[in-house]
């Protein structure tokens, strides 16, 4: 089967540098991976990008490529006519997949310093408590420094003797592409460079050890469901010394019986009779300040609001208040007295139909 020419199987011009020729290495060599792409031709077309690539990054394979084609090469020991086994795959490998994935290349000893993972915690909430804020006792369960080791997970540290404090250890790999130098965690000290004499029994070897405890929490006012706050260092211990990771309180805020709260803005429904919102009249009302009075003009229909300014939540990071928009909602009484009724009775037997809007409809009967 005639080979394709090089250049064309990167997708590169024959001027191309040693970085675009890297470049279209690494996007298709992520496209056909044969652990990514499940085309039934994956391996065939990620070994010829390879071959391509072996030839082409190398100056003195190029210069032959470029003056012989493909005869430059013929009699290698490949399978598709070239011989890999001189060239080392692992570096740009460990820099497409990283450690771990497909070859395990680019092992990297964990040796130094990292901070703990942060924490998520569900917190729940009382209407008034997130308005105003509060004070809250959090229990959590997380991972702490062992006191017993330090953190260090032993005693007698020694340099570790498979990987020579190196973290990492190298093999060869020979597959259908040809033979690989593969760098992998070192499995004795898991990539840590070192060994104990003793490892610690409390934590067994980890550093870190199962507790339970309080955290005592200032809540600011105006918080709501959804919001978070950031505790720094109170998240799961660092490895080696690293630092704590950091916990985020995330809030549930439960509803109120009569307040709605639209971001900062709070809105009420306010009842009121059909004499009260004829005649107009001063009604106290809730407010999430305490009792105020409120002046119903005469002649209010339902669904007037009128605005509180000020009179909203405290937004926790500007500690500008929102305001308070107060609904009517006339109410129509479905029970009357006998007097009640007699009065609704005379009531009808005036003109009522003042308004606009009765003659608005009557002009489309």
């Amino acid at each position: 089967m005639n080979k394709r020419d090089y250049y064309e199987v990167l997708g590169v011009s024959k001027s191309a540098t040693e970085a675009e020729i890297k470049s279209a290495f690494r996007k298709l060599a992520k496209q056909y991976h044969p652990d990514i792409c499940k085309e039934a031709n994956a391996e065939e077309k990620f070994k010829e990008i390879q071959e391509a690539y072996a030839v082409l990054s190398d100056e003195t394979k190029r210069k032959q490529y470029d003056q012989y084609g493909h005869a430059a090469f013929q009699g290698g020991t490949g399978g598709a006519g070239f011989d890999f086994s001189d060239f080392d795959f692992s570096d740009i490998f460990g820099d497409i997949f990283g450690g771990g994935f497909g070859f395990n290349f680019g092992g990297r000893t964990s040796s130094r310093a990292s901070k703990g993972r942060d924490s998520v915690l569900r917190v729940n909430l009382d209407f008034e408590e997130a308005v105003h804020g509060c004070k809250k006792t959090i229990n959590l369960d997380t991972l702490v420094k062992c006191e017993e080791c330090s953190g260090l997970g032993g005693s007698g540290e020694e340099v570790c003797k498979t990987c020579h404090g190196n973290g990492t250890v190298t093999t060869e790999q020979k597959t259908l592409f040809g033979s690989f130098m593969s760098r992998t965690t070192c499995p004795t000290c898991k990539g840590k460079g070192k060994t104990f004499k003793a490892t610690c029994s409390k934590c067994r070897g980890t550093g870190k050890v199962k507790a339970n405890k309080d955290i005592e929490v200032t809540i600011p006012a105006g918080v709501n469901t959804g919001n978070q706050l950031r505790l720094a260092g109170k998240g799961e211990a660092g490895s080696n010394g690293g630092a704590s990771g950091d916990l985020y309180l995330e809030f549930v805020v439960k509803e109120h019986p009569l307040f709605e709260r639209e971001d900062n803005d709070i809105y009420i429904k306010l009842p009121l009779t059909i004499t009260e919102a004829v005649l107009g009249c001063v009604k106290e009302i809730p407010t999430i300040y305490g009792n105020g009075n409120l002046t119903i003009p005469a002649g209010t229909q339902s669904g007037d609001k009128h605005r509180l300014k000020g009179k909203g939540v405290e937004d926790p990071n500007s500690k500008k208040k929102g305001d308070m928009y107060v609904v009517i909602d006339v109410i129509t009484p479905t029970k009357l007295s006998r007097e009640q009724k007699k009065l609704f009775e005379e009531l009808n037997k005036t003109n009522l139909e003042t308004d606009s809007i009765f003659s608005k409809f009557r002009s489309y009967l």
